[in-house]
This record gives C-alpha cells, structure tokens and sequence, in this order.
C-alpha cells in the first residue's frame, strides 16, 4: 500500500514514451542521498528502534545480554536499515539521463506492493549505514481488472562504514492505470474494530504466551516440515503505536517530519508535501497515518499503518522463533491491504521447507497477518539459517562479488568527496 498518497487525480493512462525513458535507468545506481533519523547506531536507538514496533527481545534491548551470545555484543533487528543511514556521496546519474527520465509516471496511481530483501551482516552499535541504488528491473502487465501496469523493482543496498554489504532491499513499485472512482470509497464501508472485554482478554492471552526463543538454539534437525509455528500478535493498533514506531526512529526520511521551526523550514524545502487541513493549517500529507479526517479525505474510512511497520513485525515473528543462534537470509512480504486503526494482526505460519544452501542448514517459511475480520493482509516468505549438530553454526550469507566489489567503490567515492580519503 501506498505511504503517501494523496487526493491527486490518477486517470492518466501509462505513456508508452514513460516505459521506454524508465529503461534508461536500468542498471544505473547512484547513492542515496538523504539522512535518515537515526545516523549512527547506539546501544539506545538500537533499542528504542525495536521497542518501536514492539519487540522486547534482548539480544537487540539490552546491551548486557549480547555479550553471552555468539554475536558477543548487542545487534540490531533486521529492518533497523528502515530507519538508519547516513547521505552517500558519490557520483549522480549522467545529467542527460536525469533530464530525459524527469516526471516519469506523472499523474498515474503508484504504490508499493511489497518488499524481498537479503541480510548479510549484523548492524552493531557504531556502526554507520550508506546507501546506493537504482532501478533493476521493469515489466509491463495487463490485466481486466486494473488494465495496463508497470512493475518496477527498485533495488536499495545498505553498506556499512567499512564498505560491507550488510543489506539489499528490493521494493516492488507498480504504476496502474485503474482509475480513480474505481478506487476512492471502496474502503468506506469498512466499520472502525470494537472490541469486548473478552476479547481483549483473548489478544492478552497470546502477548503472554509470546517471547523469543533466546539462548536455547533451535537446532535444524529438530524441526519438521509442516511443523506450525506459534502464534503472534499485533494490535489493536492505536495511534499511540504509530507515535511509538516514530519514536523508534522511523521518520520516512526523503520527506521529513518535524515541529515549529524546523517543520517550517521543512515546509518551505517540500511545500508540496504540506496540505492545509480544515482549520486552514499546512500539514504533512503523510498524517494520513494517524488523522482519520484526512485519511477519508482520500477515500480510507480511517487512518492506518505504514508497511515498514508490518514489514518489521513479520522479521520479529521469524526472529522470535528462530533464537539468539539463527539467521535471517531472506524475507519476502506483499501488503495486500490496508491496516487500520483498532485492527488486530494474528501472525501465523509453518516450516514449508528443509535443506543446506551455501553450507548452512536451513528452513523455509510461509507466514502471513491476519486481522479480526479474517483478510489475510501481509503474506510473506523467509528462508532462516539454524545451527546444526551435523553442520555447526550459521555461517553469515556472502553476496554477489561483483556487488560487494561495487559496494567498496562506492564506499570510496565517498570516502573522497568526504575528504576522508587516506586517513
């Protein structure tokens, strides 16, 4: 689902000359250059960041409990790179491609539809993240439903200070060319969630069945395929989370959230982002997240989640399982619908899969979020490395040569226009 959608007219149909200046991108990376909220990673916004969506686990809140651990010192949850990075810099996209690829899209309804991403290597308090990217790949579909599309996968690599890989996100854009008043009001026959004191008995009874697996490692030989996974969950989700996943350091940085002075200042760089709200008062246009009024402006019955949020969820319901031992490799997850204020997520899953990839044992799982009206919202797939009585420990994941050779000659650009070359 979208981040930021707003109340523009989206019935301009896909231009074939978009399609073929989107081509020129392909294979072009440039380094990203915003700052994210949080810059460096310390042992506080390491646990802040996880506290945000609600993960209690130590290995990620408590600084002490690391050190017993095979990382020997504190880590942090996998989607901290959501919110950690610091500007590259480095050299931008010819200014001739720039020019040709301006305004691509320009009028067409855009979302994200979902997220695969890849980790390598384990974010540590000093660490540092940079950023590099660009388009990797664009296809065209058609369909009765929503008529001609663009899918577009934009691929996003996180490198720490020393110039190594530590994430690679892939994010699934779509251009479609459904209409508007297709669109507006299919939501609004949605009933704002209620719940009885029963009920939230029931939500209360699985927060306290939940915790991470810890130290006790979850050895590979030991779990089964169409073994069940427990159960999670989330909500109901109030604003009040949304204010804890900001807290967290979330802050959609391209953008920028921000009070009084540095809010204006902040309005006069993006003016666009700002829209009036019916006291006449310029506002972010991403509070459609946490202001019902504004959010039915645009078609939604009722303000609701980001995706990195559920997205962070997921990763906590494999992290939860797996223990203090194993690994996230991969994880591939679709936000099929929205996730409003009061909804509850039920997270379930099970082991699909067993097998040794690149000297590890590992397993695959299918797991998905589930509201109380029984939509499955956020389906999602994740490949997790175990230690094994056969094979040893989880060895770290190694990615592509000529990416990671990539990745240091960015990290040396940098290093130059930084004046940090040969120090």
């Amino acid at each position: 689902m979208t981040q930021t959608d707003s109340a523009r007219d989206f019935d301009h149909a896909i231009k074939d000359d978009d399609i073929e200046r989107a081509k020129l991108l392909l294979g072009l990376d440039a380094p990203t250059s915003i700052d994210e909220f949080l810059r460096q990673a310390t042992p506080d916004n390491i646990r802040n960041f996880a506290w945000g969506y609600g993960d209690d686990n130590p290995l990620f809140a408590d600084p002490d409990y690391g050190v017993h651990t095979r990382w020997g010192g504190q880590i942090a949850p996998p989607m901290i790179m959501s919110a950690l990075s610091r500007k590259m810099l480095g050299d931008p996209i010819p200014d001739d491609i720039r020019k040709a690829t301006r305004g691509l899209f320009s009028g067409v309804h855009m979302f994200v539809s979902g997220q695969h991403t890849e980790w390598f290597r384990p974010v540590r308090p000093g660490d540092e993240l940079f950023g590099f990217g660009g388009l990797e790949s664009i296809e065209e579909k058609t369909s009765e439903f929503a008529g001609r599309s663009i899918i577009r996968i934009l691929r996003s690599v996180r490198v720490n200070q020393h110039a190594e890989i530590v994430a690679i996100a892939r994010v699934i854009l779509i251009a479609t060319e459904r209409k508007q008043s297709r669109e507006r009001g299919k939501y609004m026959k949605i009933q704002p969630a209620t719940y009885t004191d029963e009920q939230i008995a029931e939500i209360d009874a699985i927060y306290a069945a939940e915790g991470p697996r810890g130290s006790t490692p979850r050895y590979y030989e030991d779990v089964q395929v169409g073994e069940q996974l427990p159960k999670m969950v989330k909500g109901p989700l109030t604003l009040t989370d949304v204010i804890c996943f900001h807290a967290g350091g979330y802050g959609f940085g391209p953008y920028g959230i921000a009070g009084a002075r540095i809010g204006y200042k902040n309005r006069q760089r993006v003016p666009k982002f700002y829209i009036k709200n019916a006291a006449g008062i310029p506002d972010v246009a991403q509070r459609l997240h946490w202001e019902n009024e504004w959010s039915q402006s645009i078609g939604n019955p009722m303000a609701y989640d980001y995706g990195v949020m559920r997205e962070c969820w997921l990763t906590h319901y494999v992290t939860d399982w797996m223990g203090d031992d194993g690994w996230l490799i991969r994880q591939h997850d679709e936000m099929r619908k929205f996730n409003y204020i009061g909804d509850t997520s039920f997270i379930t899953g099970e082991v699909v899969a067993k097998r040794v990839e690149n000297g590890n044992a590992v397993v695959d799982l299918e797991f998905r979020a589930t509201n109380q009206r029984g939509e499955v919202t956020a389906p999602a797939t994740a490949t997790v490395a175990l230690p094994s009585r056969e094979l040893g420990p989880v060895r770290l994941p190694t990615p592509d040569e000529d990416l990671a050779r990539k990745a240091v000659a960015m990290m040396q650009r940098h290093n130059e226009l930084s004046g940090k070359s040969g120090r």
